[in-house]
């Protein structure tokens, strides 16, 4: 999938909601894209898309202003840790390329803490607070792709989803990226199926 994903249809507006079920802020980035099994659209399809996910997904507290340039940097950055993150999955390493495209976001200087009547705020760093609010994704893909964290690394079971998470349970063998989502949808698939193998129909 190219840096630009999209989709031959418009999506509905309900779709192109931000999604953060996934468990890590570098897996939520890869989720701004929709259906990667089918053909894909992008939720962020503007500047602004990106300025209001960092703000939803806590990079910064303070609003980031992102330019044309500066999404064309991020969605290539996504697609890097889309690929990488599959490889792993896959049990094969990430291209040098896709890593190349990952440590060279990672560079810029990260968000900065700041303390506030006992509350913590995040600012992106300057002078390029785009590229800091993206170094805060690569830094955490880094974190997650190099790290025995990794092995926990999961797609998403159901055929109509694909989201990629971090199985955080304890025995490891979590199928679906969030119980209440696609693991409900698969469990009430199954009580219809028993009850119609039940009635006969």
């Amino acid at each position: 999938m190219s840096s630009r994903a999209t989709h031959q249809d418009e999506p509905p507006p309900e779709e192109l909601r931000f999604i953060f079920r996934s468990g890590r802020l570098c897996l939520a980035f890869c989720a701004t894209v929709g259906e990667r099994w089918r053909h894909g659209f992008d939720r962020l399809l503007a500047p602004g898309d990106l300025a209001r996910w960092y703000a939803e997904a806590r990079v910064a507290d303070i609003p980031v202003p992102v330019t044309s340039a500066d999404l064309d940097s991020a969605r290539e950055a996504r697609e890097a840790v889309y690929r990488a993150a599959k490889a792993l999955i896959d049990g094969q390493p990430p291209t040098a390329g896709d890593e190349h495209v990952i440590n060279r976001a990672a560079a810029a200087p990260q968000p900065v803490p700041r303390m506030n009547r006992g509350v913590m705020t995040l600012t992106a760093a300057g002078p390029d607070q785009p590229a800091s609010a993206l170094s805060a994704v690569a830094r955490d893909a880094i974190a997650l792709l190099t790290t025995e964290d990794a092995r926990r690394l999961r797609e998403c079971a159901s055929p109509e989803c694909g989201l990629l998470f971090l199985d955080a349970s304890r025995p490891g063998q979590r199928r679906w990226c969030s119980s209440g989502a696609c693991g409900g949808k698969a469990r009430a698939a199954t009580y219809r199926q028993r009850r119609a193998r039940g009635s006969g129909t």
